[in-house]
């Protein structure tokens, strides 16, 4: 079974230029740099649709994702900090009694 190949940052941002930047063809580049066209052509698609954000790595989050992680943790933590408050309510309403 052959290993999957993983390509970095810069080689992929390197490949899309050639074919951005220089005018090479898809095939022609990826022919060049011995890489699938399809797989060319998904990066190029992939560095168009992300607005910088391409090419994260695995488990890498984009800004928006990190800021919904951050504000769900801050949800569960105010409504356990309200959980609390209304049982110390219940508890010191007993006490006044």
């Amino acid at each position: 079974m052959t290993k999957r190949k993983k390509y970095s940052k810069e080689f992929k941002l390197d490949a899309i230029a050639l074919v951005v930047e220089q005018n090479y063809s898809q095939a022609e580049a990826s022919r060049n740099l011995g890489v699938n066209p399809n797989m060319l052509g998904r990066w190029i698609k992939e560095a168009d649709n992300e607005d910088g954000h391409a090419f994260r790595g695995n488990g890498k989050l984009t800004p928006e994702q990190e800021e919904i992680r951050n504000l769900k943790a801050q949800v569960k933590r105010l409504e356990m900090e309200r959980e609390i408050l209304k049982k110390a309510t219940v508890f010191f309403a007993k006490e006044t009694k």
